[in-house]
């Protein structure tokens, strides 16, 4: 029976450090600055901003909240993000996305200034996360190397399968398991025979958005598995991309839905919003 990583406590013991060495910035008389912006009224953005604003304060971070209706231009948007590149204040600038069809999500993420990228999306930051530099990381894989640090699990040497291949989740979390030197396959919708490729994993990353996709019989027994998936199923319960009753009979380790990788992530943003205000006295 596997043991549950607990995503919850995990991200409150981070915020805790956070919260501290927040404190020591203030001291300097800089405070961490969190702008979000969000375009429409998506339900699901909407809680999802409303969460990054408390938590931010909760930490003792400024927050910086942007509504722009769904109609907005691209132009209108570009605009407030350069504003936001201008100020002093804010050290990180997260767009909340999806965003509405007339605006291109690559435009926007591109004219964000790459030492405010707090989501780590930068094709700037995810170059230097290419070819092992220091940046910023993706919040969701940052939170899941936290989480196998935590656990005390060496990748040296592991097989490590990813499901899914998104430039949030799937490609760094690969990159960044590479770095601590596993074996990783990267795998998709056209990966044949999945089911036996995931029988290999010591290590396996779900994060392909369908739910329940890997069954208790593809795990190797005393798999370590962390679960991205966030989907509804008909009676509308949170489930993940794992079948997690049948998977938690197999595994060694296992992330639940919901509780598990979903608070990591605003924490790591949290986590880079410190390291960018940081940067800034460097500067």
């Amino acid at each position: 029976m596997a043991q549950i990583i607990d995503g919850k406590a995990l991200a409150e013991k981070v915020r805790g450090e956070i919260s501290e060495e927040v404190a020591k910035l203030k001291k300097k008389k800089i405070i961490p600055g969190l702008a979000v912006v969000l375009v429409g009224k998506n339900p699901a953005s909407q809680v999802y901003v409303r969460n990054k604003v408390a938590t931010c304060e909760k930490v003792g971070m400024k927050s910086f909240h942007y509504e722009l209706p769904e109609k907005s231009s691209e132009k209108k948007l570009l605009e407030l993000i350069a504003k936001l590149n201008r100020d002093k204040k804010v050290h990180g600038i997260l767009v909340q996305l999806p965003l509405p069809k007339q605006i291109r999500s690559d435009t926007v993420i591109m004219a964000i200034d790459p030492a405010k990228d707090v989501d780590g999306l930068h094709p700037y930051n995810l170059g230097r996360l290419a070819v092992g530099l220091p940046t910023f990381v993706p919040c969701t894989p940052a939170g899941m190397m936290r989480m196998l640090e935590e656990i005390g699990y060496d990748c040296s040497g592991k097989e490590a399968v990813v499901i899914g291949r998104s430039n949030i989740v799937g490609k760094p979390i690969a990159l960044l398991l590479l770095a601590k030197n596993a074996t990783v396959s990267l795998c998709h919708s056209k990966t044949q025979d999945l089911a036996s490729k995931v029988h290999q994993a010591d290590i396996l990353v779900a994060a392909v958005g369908v739910p329940k996709l890997v069954k208790g019989d593809w795990i190797k027994p005393g798999a370590v598995v962390l679960d991205v998936g966030i989907n509804r199923n008909e009676e509308g319960k949170l489930v993940g991309d794992v079948d997690f009753d049948s998977v938690k009979e197999s595994a060694g380790y296992i992330t639940p839905v919901p509780g598990g990788v979903g608070p990591m992530t605003i924490t790591m943003l949290l986590w880079n919003t410190l390291q960018a205000a940081r940067n800034s006295i460097r500067k």
